[in-house]
């Protein structure tokens, strides 16, 4: 090999080395955002998880007051019929 063909692979090998370098780099970067991006998900999936037990809980109460409102209509319903009779 002459002397120019040294340099040239060389300096080719630089710039090889240089971008291996910076994707590494790259890499680590996307590791690092990859690891936020899994716990935000994490943080998402656990408050969707409590706003779903909240709403079940809030669904219940709905459910048993328009029940007690049924109650309390039908109650009334049968004494405005007791007193239309009298």
């Amino acid at each position: 090999m002459e002397r120019g063909e040294i340099e040239e692979l060389r300096k080719r090998n630089g710039e090889l080395e240089k971008q291996v370098r910076e994707f590494k780099d790259r890499e680590e970067l996307l590791k690092v955002e990859l690891e936020r991006t899994c716990l935000r998900l994490r943080t998402v999936e656990e408050a969707e998880e409590r706003l779903c037990f909240e709403m079940g809980e809030l669904e219940a109460e709905a459910v048993a007051q328009a029940r007690a409102y049924q109650l309390h209509v039908k109650m009334l319903s049968d004494r405005l019929g007791l007193l239309k009779s009298v």
